[in-house]
Protein backbone atom coordinates (compact mmCIF):
# COMPACT_ATOMS: atom_id res chain seq x y z
CA UNK A 1 0.00 0.00 0.00
CA UNK A 2 0.75 3.46 -0.74
CA UNK A 3 2.38 5.26 2.31
CA UNK A 4 -0.02 8.50 0.93
CA UNK A 5 -3.63 6.64 1.76
CA UNK A 6 -2.55 5.78 5.42
CA UNK A 7 -1.41 8.81 6.50
CA UNK A 8 -4.32 10.58 4.80
CA UNK A 9 -6.75 8.54 6.64
CA UNK A 10 -5.24 9.56 10.06
CA UNK A 11 -5.37 13.09 9.08
CA UNK A 12 -8.58 13.22 8.20
CA UNK A 13 -9.66 11.47 11.50
CA UNK A 14 -7.87 14.43 12.95
CA UNK A 15 -9.72 17.32 10.47
CA UNK A 16 -13.41 16.19 10.69
CA UNK A 17 -15.62 18.50 7.58
CA UNK A 18 -18.71 17.99 5.98
CA UNK A 19 -18.86 16.04 2.68
CA UNK A 20 -21.54 15.82 -0.62
CA UNK A 21 -22.10 12.59 -1.63
CA UNK A 22 -23.96 12.67 -4.70
CA UNK A 23 -25.57 9.03 -5.18
CA UNK A 24 -24.29 8.47 -1.71
CA UNK A 25 -27.57 5.61 -1.63
CA UNK A 26 -25.78 3.25 -4.39
CA UNK A 27 -22.81 0.80 -4.81
CA UNK A 28 -20.01 2.87 -4.60
CA UNK A 29 -21.55 5.80 -3.19
CA UNK A 30 -22.58 3.66 -0.27
CA UNK A 31 -18.99 2.55 0.39
CA UNK A 32 -17.46 6.08 0.22
CA UNK A 33 -20.13 6.93 2.91
CA UNK A 34 -19.33 4.63 5.11
CA UNK A 35 -15.63 5.35 5.02
CA UNK A 36 -16.32 8.95 5.59
CA UNK A 37 -18.59 8.38 8.85
CA UNK A 38 -15.73 5.80 10.09
CA UNK A 39 -13.24 8.34 9.95
CA UNK A 40 -15.11 11.18 12.35
CA UNK A 41 -16.49 13.01 8.83
CA UNK A 42 -20.02 15.05 8.70
CA UNK A 43 -22.19 13.56 5.15
CA UNK A 44 -24.41 14.83 3.30
CA UNK A 45 -26.06 12.35 0.79
CA UNK A 46 -27.88 13.73 -2.14
CA UNK A 47 -29.88 10.24 -4.16
CA UNK A 48 -33.20 10.55 -5.75
CA UNK A 49 -33.50 6.40 -5.16
CA UNK A 50 -34.05 5.38 -8.50
CA UNK A 51 -31.12 3.29 -8.49
CA UNK A 52 -29.76 3.62 -5.22
CA UNK A 53 -31.08 2.04 -2.31
CA UNK A 54 -32.59 2.49 1.49
CA UNK A 55 -31.14 -0.43 2.36
CA UNK A 56 -27.54 0.29 1.44
CA UNK A 57 -27.87 3.12 4.01
CA UNK A 58 -29.43 0.86 6.56
CA UNK A 59 -26.44 -1.04 6.48
CA UNK A 60 -23.97 1.63 5.88
CA UNK A 61 -25.42 2.76 9.45
CA UNK A 62 -25.21 -1.02 11.18
CA UNK A 63 -21.61 -0.71 10.05
CA UNK A 64 -20.46 2.69 11.66
CA UNK A 65 -22.85 2.49 14.72
CA UNK A 66 -25.33 5.33 16.20
CA UNK A 67 -22.86 7.40 16.93
CA UNK A 68 -21.48 8.16 13.95
CA UNK A 69 -24.77 7.65 11.82
CA UNK A 70 -25.75 10.68 13.67
CA UNK A 71 -23.47 12.52 11.62
CA UNK A 72 -25.56 11.45 8.24
CA UNK A 73 -28.16 13.22 6.75
CA UNK A 74 -29.78 12.11 3.80
CA UNK A 75 -31.51 14.44 1.23
CA UNK A 76 -33.92 12.94 -1.36
CA UNK A 77 -33.28 14.81 -4.33
CA UNK A 78 -32.52 14.62 -8.46
CA UNK A 79 -29.36 16.38 -9.55
CA UNK A 80 -30.96 18.35 -12.46
CA UNK A 81 -33.04 20.13 -9.72
CA UNK A 82 -30.75 23.42 -9.17
CA UNK A 83 -32.65 23.58 -5.23
CA UNK A 84 -32.05 20.50 -4.61
CA UNK A 85 -27.97 20.61 -5.73
CA UNK A 86 -28.60 24.15 -3.88
CA UNK A 87 -29.54 22.44 -0.49
CA UNK A 88 -27.54 19.65 -0.31
CA UNK A 89 -24.18 21.72 -1.38
CA UNK A 90 -25.08 24.38 1.26
CA UNK A 91 -22.25 24.18 3.78
CA UNK A 92 -20.37 21.13 2.65
CA UNK A 93 -16.85 21.46 2.03
CA UNK A 94 -15.94 18.58 -0.78
CA UNK A 95 -18.61 17.43 -3.12
CA UNK A 96 -17.88 13.35 -4.08
CA UNK A 97 -20.07 13.23 -7.05
CA UNK A 98 -21.08 9.15 -7.85
CA UNK A 99 -24.75 10.13 -9.07
CA UNK A 100 -25.45 8.60 -12.53
CA UNK A 101 -27.35 6.54 -15.01
CA UNK A 102 -24.95 3.80 -15.34
CA UNK A 103 -24.78 0.88 -18.58
CA UNK A 104 -24.19 0.78 -21.65
CA UNK A 105 -27.02 -0.72 -22.73
CA UNK A 106 -29.50 1.56 -20.72
CA UNK A 107 -27.92 3.99 -22.59
CA UNK A 108 -28.61 2.88 -26.08
CA UNK A 109 -31.92 1.93 -24.73
CA UNK A 110 -32.14 5.73 -23.07
CA UNK A 111 -30.30 8.00 -24.73
CA UNK A 112 -32.04 11.26 -23.55
CA UNK A 113 -32.30 10.08 -19.85
CA UNK A 114 -28.50 9.26 -20.18
CA UNK A 115 -27.95 12.62 -20.87
CA UNK A 116 -30.24 14.10 -18.74
CA UNK A 117 -29.12 13.01 -15.90
CA UNK A 118 -25.29 12.69 -16.48
CA UNK A 119 -24.52 15.70 -18.51
CA UNK A 120 -27.78 17.77 -17.35
CA UNK A 121 -27.07 16.84 -13.26
CA UNK A 122 -23.34 16.99 -13.46
CA UNK A 123 -23.86 20.77 -14.77
CA UNK A 124 -26.57 21.30 -11.67
CA UNK A 125 -23.76 19.37 -9.11
CA UNK A 126 -21.33 22.25 -10.82
CA UNK A 127 -23.39 24.91 -10.85
CA UNK A 128 -24.30 24.30 -6.86
CA UNK A 129 -20.98 23.81 -6.06
CA UNK A 130 -19.55 27.36 -7.34
CA UNK A 131 -22.46 29.06 -5.53
CA UNK A 132 -21.69 27.48 -2.34
CA UNK A 133 -18.22 28.39 -2.68
CA UNK A 134 -17.15 24.24 -2.55
CA UNK A 135 -13.54 23.86 -3.57
CA UNK A 136 -13.00 20.84 -4.54
CA UNK A 137 -15.02 17.94 -6.10
CA UNK A 138 -14.16 14.46 -7.36
CA UNK A 139 -16.46 13.08 -10.06
CA UNK A 140 -16.88 9.53 -11.42
CA UNK A 141 -16.08 9.20 -14.99
CA UNK A 142 -15.80 6.03 -16.63
CA UNK A 143 -13.45 3.72 -18.90
CA UNK A 144 -16.23 3.78 -21.38
CA UNK A 145 -14.26 7.40 -22.68
CA UNK A 146 -11.41 5.46 -24.32
CA UNK A 147 -14.40 4.15 -27.16
CA UNK A 148 -12.70 2.66 -30.08
CA UNK A 149 -9.06 3.48 -29.06
CA UNK A 150 -7.36 0.32 -29.58
CA UNK A 151 -4.20 0.64 -27.59
CA UNK A 152 -3.34 -1.28 -24.48
CA UNK A 153 -3.32 -0.06 -21.46
CA UNK A 154 -5.37 2.96 -21.56
CA UNK A 155 -3.62 6.17 -20.75
CA UNK A 156 -5.64 9.16 -20.11
CA UNK A 157 -4.59 10.96 -22.67
CA UNK A 158 -5.00 8.34 -26.03
CA UNK A 159 -8.93 8.32 -25.51
CA UNK A 160 -10.94 6.84 -29.11
CA UNK A 161 -14.39 7.88 -30.25
CA UNK A 162 -17.17 6.65 -27.71
CA UNK A 163 -19.12 3.88 -28.80
CA UNK A 164 -22.37 4.59 -26.65
CA UNK A 165 -24.61 7.53 -25.23
CA UNK A 166 -23.21 6.54 -21.72
CA UNK A 167 -19.77 6.96 -23.26
CA UNK A 168 -20.75 10.36 -25.03
CA UNK A 169 -22.26 11.55 -21.23
CA UNK A 170 -19.18 10.80 -19.80
CA UNK A 171 -16.50 12.16 -22.19
CA UNK A 172 -18.80 15.35 -21.82
CA UNK A 173 -18.73 15.56 -18.22
CA UNK A 174 -14.79 15.78 -18.94
CA UNK A 175 -15.21 18.71 -20.23
CA UNK A 176 -17.39 20.77 -18.55
CA UNK A 177 -15.15 19.67 -15.54
CA UNK A 178 -12.45 21.40 -17.56
CA UNK A 179 -14.45 24.34 -18.46
CA UNK A 180 -15.34 24.95 -14.95
CA UNK A 181 -12.08 24.78 -13.42
CA UNK A 182 -10.74 27.27 -16.29
CA UNK A 183 -14.16 29.83 -15.81
CA UNK A 184 -14.86 29.65 -12.07
CA UNK A 185 -11.60 28.03 -10.43
CA UNK A 186 -13.26 24.84 -9.31
CA UNK A 187 -10.56 22.43 -8.49
CA UNK A 188 -12.26 19.31 -10.03
CA UNK A 189 -10.63 15.42 -10.39
CA UNK A 190 -12.19 13.08 -12.77
CA UNK A 191 -11.81 9.62 -11.84
CA UNK A 192 -12.18 6.94 -14.81
CA UNK A 193 -13.68 3.65 -13.06
CA UNK A 194 -12.81 0.56 -14.66
CA UNK A 195 -15.68 -2.28 -14.46
CA UNK A 196 -15.95 -1.71 -10.17
CA UNK A 197 -17.15 -4.52 -7.98
CA UNK A 198 -17.89 -5.18 -4.18
CA UNK A 199 -20.60 -5.92 -1.69
CA UNK A 200 -23.72 -3.93 -1.98
CA UNK A 201 -23.59 -4.17 -5.98
CA UNK A 202 -27.56 -5.05 -6.76
CA UNK A 203 -27.74 -8.30 -9.25
CA UNK A 204 -31.31 -7.05 -10.16
CA UNK A 205 -32.92 -5.53 -13.42
CA UNK A 206 -31.72 -5.98 -17.11
CA UNK A 207 -28.59 -3.46 -16.48
CA UNK A 208 -26.64 -5.15 -13.56
CA UNK A 209 -23.10 -5.25 -13.67
CA UNK A 210 -21.77 -8.92 -14.76
CA UNK A 211 -20.11 -10.33 -11.42
CA UNK A 212 -23.45 -9.74 -9.15
CA UNK A 213 -25.44 -10.89 -12.17
CA UNK A 214 -23.53 -14.04 -12.19
CA UNK A 215 -23.23 -14.69 -8.38
CA UNK A 216 -26.91 -14.26 -8.08
CA UNK A 217 -27.67 -16.48 -11.26
CA UNK A 218 -25.67 -19.18 -10.04
CA UNK A 219 -27.31 -19.47 -6.34
CA UNK A 220 -30.62 -19.38 -8.07
CA UNK A 221 -30.20 -21.77 -11.00
CA UNK A 222 -30.39 -20.06 -13.51
CA UNK A 223 -28.54 -19.93 -16.58
CA UNK A 224 -25.20 -17.56 -17.11
CA UNK A 225 -24.85 -15.98 -20.51
CA UNK A 226 -22.47 -14.63 -22.00
CA UNK A 227 -22.05 -12.16 -25.02
CA UNK A 228 -19.50 -13.63 -27.32
CA UNK A 229 -16.70 -16.14 -26.54
CA UNK A 230 -15.47 -15.44 -23.40
CA UNK A 231 -12.18 -13.84 -24.11
CA UNK A 232 -13.62 -10.58 -23.88
CA UNK A 233 -11.29 -8.94 -20.79
CA UNK A 234 -11.86 -6.18 -18.64
CA UNK A 235 -9.77 -4.27 -15.82
CA UNK A 236 -12.03 -4.98 -12.73
CA UNK A 237 -11.61 -3.13 -9.84
CA UNK A 238 -13.08 -3.88 -6.14
CA UNK A 239 -14.55 -1.00 -4.66
CA UNK A 240 -12.49 0.02 -1.71
CA UNK A 241 -9.82 0.96 -4.39
CA UNK A 242 -12.36 3.49 -5.56
CA UNK A 243 -12.94 4.22 -2.06
CA UNK A 244 -9.00 5.39 -1.55
CA UNK A 245 -9.21 6.98 -4.99
CA UNK A 246 -11.97 9.20 -3.75
CA UNK A 247 -10.05 10.34 -0.87
CA UNK A 248 -6.76 10.83 -2.38
CA UNK A 249 -8.32 13.26 -5.01
CA UNK A 250 -10.46 14.65 -2.60
CA UNK A 251 -7.08 15.73 -0.51
CA UNK A 252 -4.22 16.04 -3.18
CA UNK A 253 -2.81 19.21 -2.23
CA UNK A 254 -0.75 19.45 -5.53
CA UNK A 255 -1.29 22.08 -8.01
CA UNK A 256 -0.47 19.74 -11.04
CA UNK A 257 -2.98 16.88 -9.71
CA UNK A 258 -5.61 19.12 -10.36
CA UNK A 259 -7.71 19.65 -13.42
CA UNK A 260 -7.11 16.44 -14.88
CA UNK A 261 -8.87 13.26 -14.68
CA UNK A 262 -7.18 9.77 -13.70
CA UNK A 263 -7.70 5.96 -14.45
CA UNK A 264 -8.70 3.78 -11.33
CA UNK A 265 -8.16 -0.13 -11.58
CA UNK A 266 -6.14 -2.24 -11.09
CA UNK A 267 -3.81 -2.31 -13.93
CA UNK A 268 -4.07 -6.33 -15.17
CA UNK A 269 -6.94 -8.21 -17.30
CA UNK A 270 -9.12 -10.57 -16.65
CA UNK A 271 -11.37 -12.55 -19.57
CA UNK A 272 -14.78 -13.64 -19.23
CA UNK A 273 -14.01 -17.06 -18.95
CA UNK A 274 -11.63 -16.37 -16.01
CA UNK A 275 -14.09 -14.66 -14.52
CA UNK A 276 -16.54 -17.11 -14.80
CA UNK A 277 -14.69 -20.12 -13.35
CA UNK A 278 -13.73 -17.64 -10.37
CA UNK A 279 -17.41 -17.18 -9.52
CA UNK A 280 -18.23 -20.39 -9.93
CA UNK A 281 -15.39 -22.14 -7.83
CA UNK A 282 -16.53 -19.54 -5.02
CA UNK A 283 -20.45 -20.30 -5.36
CA UNK A 284 -19.36 -23.90 -5.41
CA UNK A 285 -18.01 -23.94 -1.92
CA UNK A 286 -21.68 -23.41 -0.61
CA UNK A 287 -23.39 -25.36 -3.91
CA UNK A 288 -20.81 -27.98 -4.22
CA UNK A 289 -23.42 -29.42 -7.05
CA UNK A 290 -22.37 -26.33 -9.51
CA UNK A 291 -18.83 -26.90 -9.86
CA UNK A 292 -18.85 -28.05 -13.08
CA UNK A 293 -21.79 -25.97 -14.67
CA UNK A 294 -20.73 -23.82 -17.84
CA UNK A 295 -21.81 -20.77 -19.12
CA UNK A 296 -24.61 -20.01 -22.72
CA UNK A 297 -22.45 -18.03 -25.39
CA UNK A 298 -24.47 -15.71 -27.31
CA UNK A 299 -23.88 -13.26 -29.48
CA UNK A 300 -21.86 -9.83 -29.12
CA UNK A 301 -23.41 -7.00 -27.81
CA UNK A 302 -23.62 -3.89 -29.35
CA UNK A 303 -21.58 -1.02 -27.91
CA UNK A 304 -19.23 -3.54 -25.70
CA UNK A 305 -15.38 -3.33 -25.67
CA UNK A 306 -13.22 -5.84 -26.67
CA UNK A 307 -10.44 -5.21 -24.16
CA UNK A 308 -9.73 -2.94 -21.48
CA UNK A 309 -6.87 -2.54 -19.35
CA UNK A 310 -5.77 0.43 -17.45
CA UNK A 311 -2.51 2.22 -16.47
CA UNK A 312 -2.78 3.66 -13.35
CA UNK A 313 1.14 5.17 -13.27
CA UNK A 314 -0.75 8.78 -13.41
CA UNK A 315 -2.94 8.33 -10.10
CA UNK A 316 -0.01 6.47 -8.64
CA UNK A 317 2.40 9.31 -9.43
CA UNK A 318 -0.01 12.87 -8.61
CA UNK A 319 -2.61 10.80 -5.97
CA UNK A 320 -0.66 8.19 -4.25
CA UNK A 321 -2.79 5.64 -5.17
CA UNK A 322 -1.95 2.40 -4.77
CA UNK A 323 -4.91 -0.99 -4.96
CA UNK A 324 -4.78 -2.78 -1.69
CA UNK A 325 -7.26 -5.24 -3.71
CA UNK A 326 -6.12 -7.47 -6.74
CA UNK A 327 -9.50 -9.37 -8.15
CA UNK A 328 -8.83 -12.52 -6.90
CA UNK A 329 -8.56 -10.35 -3.19
CA UNK A 330 -12.04 -8.37 -4.23
CA UNK A 331 -14.17 -11.76 -5.30
CA UNK A 332 -13.17 -13.42 -1.66
CA UNK A 333 -14.80 -10.20 -0.23
CA UNK A 334 -17.05 -10.11 -2.48
CA UNK A 335 -17.95 -13.95 -2.85
CA UNK A 336 -18.42 -13.92 1.22
CA UNK A 337 -20.96 -11.08 0.50
CA UNK A 338 -22.81 -12.37 -1.81
CA UNK A 339 -22.95 -15.83 -0.28
CA UNK A 340 -23.91 -14.30 3.02
CA UNK A 341 -27.78 -14.35 3.59
CA UNK A 342 -27.89 -10.70 3.74
CA UNK A 343 -26.13 -10.61 -0.04
CA UNK A 344 -27.97 -13.37 -1.31
CA UNK A 345 -31.40 -11.81 -0.11
CA UNK A 346 -31.65 -9.60 -3.05
CA UNK A 347 -34.15 -10.20 -5.38
CA UNK A 348 -32.90 -10.86 -9.19
CA UNK A 349 -34.96 -9.74 -12.38
CA UNK A 350 -36.35 -12.70 -14.12
CA UNK A 351 -35.11 -14.45 -17.03
CA UNK A 352 -31.16 -15.40 -17.50
CA UNK A 353 -28.42 -13.30 -15.99
CA UNK A 354 -26.39 -11.86 -18.97
CA UNK A 355 -23.04 -10.44 -18.85
CA UNK A 356 -22.38 -6.90 -20.06
CA UNK A 357 -18.53 -6.62 -19.58
CA UNK A 358 -19.79 -3.03 -18.35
Amino acid sequence: MSSRYPQLLEQLRSRPSCWLVTGGAGFIGSHLVERLLGLGQRVRVLDDFSTGRERNLELVRQAVGEEASARLEVLRGDIRDPRACDAAAEGAQVVLHQAALGSVPRSIAHPEATHEVNVSGFVQVLQAARRAGIRRLVYASSSSVYGDSPALPKVEEAVGRPLSPYAASKACDELYAAAFARCYGLELVGLRYFNVFGPRQDPAGPYAAVIPRWFEALLSGRAVEVFGDGETSRDFCYVQNVVQANLLAACVEAPESLGRAYNVAVGRRTTLNELFVAIRDHVARLRPELAAVQPVHREFRPGDVRHSLADVGAARALLGYEPTHDVAQGLREAADWYLSPEGHAAPAAPGAAREGAA
